[in-house]
């Protein structure tokens, strides 16, 4: 083997090994995704997939709208005082996200603004 060739396999094989040795100080924490289906607004329970989506404490959730319509994810009941106390994206256009970091563990209820039939729930462990 050339010398130019055993340099180039060596700085390979060295990136590689301090990559994975520092690696783990570069992952972000785990979490779930949330997909608004198509044509939710008539969905109810099941506009929210997957419902309930399950995460740790200090890890997010991405709520994505995969529908035609606008939607939010907001925290709460409809009609309820605590609606949007905890959690609100506003108004999320077709294939916009919104992300939301959990510090409390617990069972959060969740609906649209707009179509107040769409529900669903974040169990936080």
């Amino acid at each position: 083997m050339s010398t130019t060739k055993i340099a180039v396999v060596l700085t390979v094989f060295s990136v590689l090994v301090v990559g994975l040795s520092i690696g783990p100080a570069f992952v972000s924490a785990q979490g779930a995704s949330i997909t608004i289906q198509p044509n939710s607004a008539t969905l109810g329970d099941k506009a929210y997939v997957p419902n309930p989506a399950e995460v740790k404490v200090g890890e997010s959730v991405t709520w994505t709208n995969d529908d035609s319509q606008i939607h939010t994810a907001t925290s709460g009941t409809v009609g309820g005082e605590d609606s949007g106390s905890v959690f609100d994206s506003g108004i999320l256009s077709p294939k916009a996200t919104f992300d939301f970091t959990f510090d409390t563990a617990g069972e959060y209820d969740f609906y649209c603004t707009l179509h107040p039939q769409m529900f669903g729930k974040v169990v936080v462990s």
